[in-house]
């Protein structure tokens, strides 16, 4: 099973099923064997995400973030994960280009001003 395609399709079928844990496995060989696919890593990421492993998650969306920094998903999610991780001064600038990127995203708007918030005080 080290088609990436298919380790790919396997851990994305895990994390929409809501097995993050077991998504990573899959997912983490794929970013492995094709770390420049975007794709891959995001879903890794997300996986990462919910299973609360956020330092795991920053770095595979700041990976994302490197190759694509226009991708406004990918700088919302890294500012999420630096927010869970505590470090609100850091989350401000993805969640400020996320949300300047999509204005219409209430929830990036929400998070960023949360972090802003967070940071001053």
């Amino acid at each position: 099973m080290d088609d990436v395609y298919e380790l790919y399709r396997r851990g994305m079928e895990l994390l929409e099923a809501g097995h993050n844990h077991q998504a990573t496995i899959p997912l983490g060989r794929a970013r492995d064997l094709s770390p420049q696919h975007t794709s891959i890593r995001e879903g890794l990421g997300r996986a990462l995400f919910h299973a609360q492993r956020c330092e795991g998650a920053a770095a595979e969306f700041r990976a994302i973030v490197e190759r694509a920094p226009t991708n406004d998903y990918a700088l919302f999610c890294l500012g999420r994960c630096l927010q869970l991780l505590g470090r609100h001064a850091e989350a401000r600038q993805p969640l400020a280009l996320a949300a300047c990127l999509q204005p219409g995203r209430r929830d990036y708007r929400l998070y960023r001003d949360r972090a802003r918030a967070r940071a001053a005080g």
